[in-house]
């Protein structure tokens, strides 16, 4: 599985690469976790607002910080 938290590095996109790798590793998922903080990469994905979640190239987040348990569902 190939996930990107896309986010500048704001407060929110740390919480949900953290919350990410946390279920991940829960969830014992072989993931390659990746964070982009460059602002033209996250365009190239047409996200406008941060955090996002990219699951093997499509967009399951965008605006917000998901629950833990909402993160989990999305993952498995």
């Amino acid at each position: 599985m190939d996930i990107k938290v896309l986010g500048t590095g704001c407060p929110k996109c740390r919480t949900l690469e953290k919350l990410t790798r946390d279920a991940v590793e829960e969830l014992g998922i072989d993931a390659n976790i990746s964070k982009v903080e460059d602002i033209m990469e996250i365009m190239q994905y047409n996200v406008a607002k941060t955090p996002a979640l990219i699951v093997d190239g499509r967009i399951v987040v965008k605006g917000n910080v998901p629950s833990y348990d909402a993160l989990k569902k999305m993952l498995s």
